[in-house]
């Protein structure tokens, strides 16, 4: 017998959708051994800083970066072609359940293996105290990188989906946070993530004054979650040069067809938005609040004002760690069913979000997830619902959208309608059956 909440939602009318696709301005890299070629072929900070025979660690983080193993393994191989004996260190603050193998893990299932890298990979919770910040707070970071002849920051510059700031991810997280492990990451979130920003530098500057940081090796990403750019960064005036390719990141986001487009994280207002998947190969927040405009914190703003979130289901990569899938309204059982307490609280905990660990309302299957969002939405006009399906937050191209916006869709600029609006198909099981195109 199905539950009474069910029965409330089950004739609920769901309105019909059409497959969209948007077209970004956007600019691809060269295959990544190129691009790592070139960019430490030209940065003379690369051959002044590597000598034949020293130790190497070389960061990689908890994030799905584009072409990530292809990248890692360039790198390796560049230090490699110098002399370099290189290893990596995960970085990743208090990801993979704050362990060892656990961070290890959380790189394999991004494609990093020892392998795939050519080199080994050496993950130790374990760190140093390297100094202090004026508040007292432990700078810290980890004792296998900190003992290495140098160390190779490597990670991807982006907009941040918790706090605002000049830096926000990259490098300097990376160095200051992702190395700093469970402990690093707990002191410095502990002041709250309005602080983060300020902290981050803080603590950076410290160890770049203090570790043996050789330089930095960054890309940018396009709209398409595509390498667009590989970048070397001296440690002299590294943090200053990452704000310049912070401005270039944000400006190459995808974003929600809403809104005003001269405006990068601006956007409009939307009844319900249904993310197939959240995971965190697509944002450390599982959803990106630059895409759907639901913060986990008030240090970070922008993004649509969208009544109802549903989202479907959790990647395999992320092994059950839904973080940050609280600011969803509703979710289906079945991911429910996939959350893991120990990864997402030990994030939550660490972060000190805790509402990030939340479990929103849970419905049967897809359909009645839907049903339910579509239902409390609080439209003034429930007979032209304003929807939009999207795979996650990072794959924007393809999308699909009620039929009461396609009207101003249409004249949008980059946008294609690719066929007619139909009713949102589902199995016996209430799974919906729309593809998304490959």
């Amino acid at each position: 017998m199905k539950p009474g909440y069910v029965r409330l939602v089950e004739n609920v009318a769901l309105p019909k959708v059409a497959l969209l696709r948007q077209s970004f301005a956007a600019v691809d890299a060269p295959p990544p051994d190129k691009a790592v070629h070139d960019a430490m072929a030209s940065a003379p900070c690369v051959d002044e800083t590597i000598r034949p025979g020293m130790s190497v660690a070389l960061t990689v983080g908890s994030r799905g970066l584009a072409a990530l193993p292809e990248l890692v393994r360039a790198i390796v191989s560049e230090l490699k072609a110098r002399g370099a004996v290189p290893f990596i260190v995960p970085a990743m603050g208090s990801h993979g359940g704050a362990t060892a193998d656990g961070q290890t893990r959380v790189l394999a299932h991004l494609g990093v293996t020892e392998a795939s890298a050519g080199c080994p990979i050496r993950s130790s919770m374990e760190t140093v105290e390297v100094g202090r910040l004026d508040n007292g707070m432990s700078v810290r970071i980890d004792k296998l990188a900190f003992e290495a002849d140098g160390i190779v920051l490597f990670n991807r510059i982006k907009p941040h989906s918790a706090f605002r700031a000049a830096n926000e991810s990259g490098l300097v997280k990376m160095l200051s946070i992702g190395l700093g492990k469970q402990s690093g990451a707990d002191n410095c979130h502990a002041w709250g993530f309005g602080h983060v920003g300020r902290f981050i530098v803080e603590m950076a500057r410290v160890k770049l004054a203090t570790c043996r940081v050789l330089f930095g090796i960054a890309t940018i990403e396009n709209a398409y979650d595509r390498l667009s750019q590989v970048v070397v960064l001296p440690t002299e005036g590294l943090i200053e040069r990452e704000r310049e390719y912070l401005a270039v990141a944000m400006a190459n986001m995808p974003r929600l067809p809403l809104g005003p487009l001269a405006e990068p994280l601006a956007s409009g207002p939307l009844d319900v938005l249904v993310v197939d998947y959240v995971g965190k190969e697509f944002s450390g927040s599982g959803m990106d609040p630059n895409i759907n405009g639901r913060p986990s914190t008030r240090a970070i703003s922008g993004g649509p004002s969208v009544s109802r979130i549903v989202v479907l289901d959790v990647t395999d990569k992320s092994e059950g760690n839904a973080n940050g899938v609280a600011r969803a309204d509703v979710i289906t059982q079945r991911l429910a069913d996939r959350f893991d307490r120990e990864s997402v609280y030990t994030n939550s905990l660490t972060s000190g979000v805790l509402i990030a660990a939340a479990l929103p309302m849970a419905m049967p299957d897809d359909k009645t997830a839907i049903q339910a969002a579509v239902k409390t939405c609080e439209s003034h006009t429930p007979d032209a619902i304003t929807l939009i399906r999207i795979p996650n937050t990072l794959h924007l191209e393809y999308l699909y959208a009620s039929e009461a916006l396609l009207p101003s869709l249409a004249s949008r600029p980059g946008i294609d309608i690719l066929g007619e609006p139909q009713a949102m198909r589902f199995d016996d099981d209430g799974r919906l059956l729309d593809p998304w195109p490959h």
